[in-house]
């Protein structure tokens, strides 16, 4: 029996997938919509694709693909149904569609069924306006027939058709039967911007009832009958291999019914939570020293230094930046650091599976259906098709849960045991166990001419391999380009990312770093790293071109009209160039990723005595196009300055003995609810197309109050966080 898969070989196999004419969705051979009413015996609703369903009892249901972390996708993509398809938004349900080839995410770097890269509005906006409008399309076809009138006499508004010249209504409940029957238009017409009613427009989320009442199901709450536990006796150190474990201790512990060795550990099957966890203490196993015992803290930082002078591979190169350097009136060479991050979801990993002989079900807060659908069919021996993803809602995702590890434990234990099993995660392995944001060393030098003009970059950055465990045949000549998102673009990406500021001469270098820690994608993948990198590296070349950060920024963006523009709207609203009491400074930074452009100005107080930093106001401008949910758009970029102000100020995991130290929230510290500043969120709407919102308000928010931190102190600090031990040790090297 296999019991583990890479994700490299089920994202190998997912990528099969690309290419599929699929309902309502993009691909090469562009739209096929498919009327989903007729695929299964007698009509009981109108259902003319897979996105949504009206009923006799004129209830619209939509069918969302995408999972909800939080986020208010369920809520923005139904708004783009409902308003399309000119439902009556007080009728209108929502409930999570299953794993399906239906609901594939388009974004052409994708392809999957998943939830990540700030993708699911953007991508799924066309193909839901089309699903939507072809239904209105039917509805008023159907209104005519009944009533014998031309379609061009009627009009659907808010889930009625009216006959315009005899008053005659319909309800879409009652009309729903008779428009099942009828053939889907591949070309209806789509409403004009002007005439959109919920788009654009700030919408109670559709999740919020739910969630304030209880009723709403997360991952940790299912429950099915018969069902077992399992928890892991995990390696407590990378790479370290179990010396020994006293099976027969765990068995005896009441409750207990198997103990299964796996590759992620061993496993302790129980009836319940508490034997689970009895039954591991018992089982009291012991571990070799692992592969690094000597890595701690300061191990990882000089190792990562120590990289940083190995040879990189170049990602990138524009002019000849060496030359330039070389010729330049003025040098600025520094070196940044960021350390480990651990994710910290507030619902701790978990997952319910049950395996049976010809079917397989999966209970999980996922953000991939796609590649947990796979790695479930590997573990239990079924096709995919076999294995149904019953995605509930989750307690944060940030990118932790597009990887399906715990799927692959659950379906583990399910299949030893025979039953139903939930694997629970502990905080502290939530933490220990987790799959950080990497930590990257990146050195930088910049060259000024006699005016002090920017002409030539030099940058090399040291970091973990996201890839290597997902697709590492798209790592090209040791450059991973997602480790490096934020410094070089994505080929194939519709997002039109930005490469740093526009300079003449630009060499960019990356040397995959040798540490054993697994990396993954959080919230804004590595753009938060390279943006805190860049932008507090610009705003040093502005210091010592003897120019206003605001104003050299502009200068160097001059082909980039959104960033500009977010630019000079932060700085205004801010105040920028208005003067603050002593002890208080104002950065800037800008950032653009996910087809976003957002700007964040920063306004802190310095504690000279104690070190403390205290941010006092954050302000950001915002340009994603047009905002489907305006509401949902300033709810998320507070939350990613959240984010990151943690990881500006308090986030950082400690290693010792060749594993993770950290283990709870006692000593990994987060930021505080009492210490989130006022967050003004501005938006403009300047991009013809639209970008994705989730993430990109981490990537301007540290550099941002580092830089501020300097305007206040005139010190640089080139490292997060910014606790008050560095802050102190900065300000006595001055």
């Amino acid at each position: 029996m296999k019991t583990s898969m890479s994700r490299r070989d089920f994202l190998k196999g997912s990528l099969a997938a690309t290419g599929l004419t699929i309902a309502v969705s993009v691909s090469p051979l562009g739209y096929r919509l498919v009327n989903a009413s007729q695929a299964k015996g007698a009509l009981k609703g109108f259902k003319p694709n897979v996105w949504y369903e009206i009923t006799p009892n004129n209830i619209v249901t939509t069918v969302i693909g995408s999972s909800e972390m939080g986020q208010g996708a369920h809520t923005a993509l139904s708004m783009i149904i409902a308003d399309e398809l000119e439902a009556d938004w007080k009728q209108v349900r929502v409930k999570q569609g299953p794993a399906a080839k239906e609901y594939i995410n388009p974004h052409p770097t994708l392809q999957l069924q998943i939830t990540v890269q700030s993708s699911s509005v953007r991508m799924f906006y066309e193909p839901l306006r089309k699903a939507a409008a072809a239904g209105r399309v039917m509805l008023v076809k159907a209104a005519a027939a009944r009533w014998g009138v031309a379609e061009s006499e009627c009009e659907a508004s808010k889930g009625t058709v009216t006959h315009k010249k005899s008053s005659r209504k319909s309800t879409y409940g009652e009309l729903c039967l008779e428009a099942a029957k009828l053939k889907v238009p591949q070309d209806a017409p789509l409403k004009k911007e002007a005439d959109f009613r919920y788009i654009g427009k700030p919408m109670a989320r559709l999740d919020t009832p739910a969630k304030v009442k209880g009723t709403a199901v997360y991952g940790l709450d299912v429950s099915v009958p018969d069902m077992h536990y399992a928890v892991f006796a995990r390696p407590p150190a990378y790479g370290a291999k179990p010396v020994s474990f006293d099976e027969k201790a765990a068995l005896q512990v009441k409750g207990v019914v198997k103990v299964v060795p796996a590759p992620m550990g061993i496993a302790v099957c129980a009836k319940s939570l508490d034997a689970a966890w009895k039954g591991r203490k018992a089982l009291d196993a012991k571990w070799d020293k692992g592969i690094l015992p000597q890595m701690d803290n300061d191990f990882i930082e000089k190792t990562l230094m120590e990289e940083l002078d190995k040879p990189g591979s170049k990602a990138m190169e524009k002019g000849d930046a060496n030359k330039a350097l070389e010729g330049a009136a003025k040098k600025i060479k520094s070196t940044y650091y960021v350390p480990y991050v651990a994710h910290t979801l507030m619902e701790p990993i978990n997952c319910t599976a049950y395996v049976r002989k010809d079917q397989c079900d999966v209970w999980a807060p996922t953000q991939g259906q796609t590649v947990a659908q796979l790695v479930a069919g590997e573990v239990s021996g079924l096709p995919p098709e076999k294995v149904n993803i019953h995605t509930t809602y989750m307690g944060c995702g940030l990118g932790r849960r597009a990887t399906p590890d715990f799927v692959a434990e659950a379906a583990i234990a399910s299949k030893v045991t025979g039953k139903p099993v939930k694997v629970v995660w502990t905080r502290e392995e939530d933490i220990k166990q987790d799959r950080f944001r990497s930590a990257t060393c990146q050195r930088v030098e910049a060259g000024l001419d006699g005016q002090g003009q920017l002409i030539g970059w030099y940058h090399k950055a040291v970091a973990g391999s996201i890839m290597k465990d997902i697709a590492p045949q798209a790592i090209k000549d040791g450059v991973d380009i997602m480790s490096l998102w934020g410094l070089v673009d994505v080929p194939v990406s519709p997002d039109g990312n930005r490469i740093l500021y526009e300079v003449p001469n630009l060499c960019i270098e990356f040397l995959i770093s040798g540490l054993p820690m697994p990396v993954d994608p959080w919230r804004s993948v590595q753009n938060g790293p390279n943006a805190f990198v860049t932008e507090c590296f610009i705003d040093e070349v502005a210091h010592a071109a003897g120019k206003d950060p605001l104003q050299f920024r502009l200068a160097l963006l001059k082909e980039s009209k959104g960033a500009q523009r977010v630019l000079q709207v932060a700085a205004d609203k801010a105040g920028w160039g208005k003067p603050l009491p002593k002890g208080q400074g104002r950065g800037i930074a800008q950032h653009h990723c996910f087809g976003t452009d957002v700007a964040a100005v920063a306004e802190v107080s310095v504690n000279e005595k104690d070190g403390h930093i205290k941010v006092n106001r954050m302000v950001l401008a915002v340009d994603c196009g047009l905002a489907v949910n305006p509401d949902g758009v300033e709810a998320q970029i507070q939350g990613g300055v959240i984010n990151a102000l943690s990881t500006a100020l308090k986030e950082e995991v400690r290693f010792a003995n060749g594993g993770v130290k950290s283990a709870n929230f006692n000593d990994y510290d987060v930021l505080r609810m009492s210490e989130v500043p006022d967050i003004e969120v501005h938006l403009v709407k300047g991009n013809d197309k639209m970008g994705g919102i989730g993430e990109p308000g981490v990537p301007p928010t540290a550099p941002a109050v580092a830089n501020a931190f300097f305007n206040a102190t005139g010190v640089r600090i080139r490292r997060i966080p910014l606790t008050s031990k560095v802050v102190l040790e900065a300000l006595k090297k001055t």
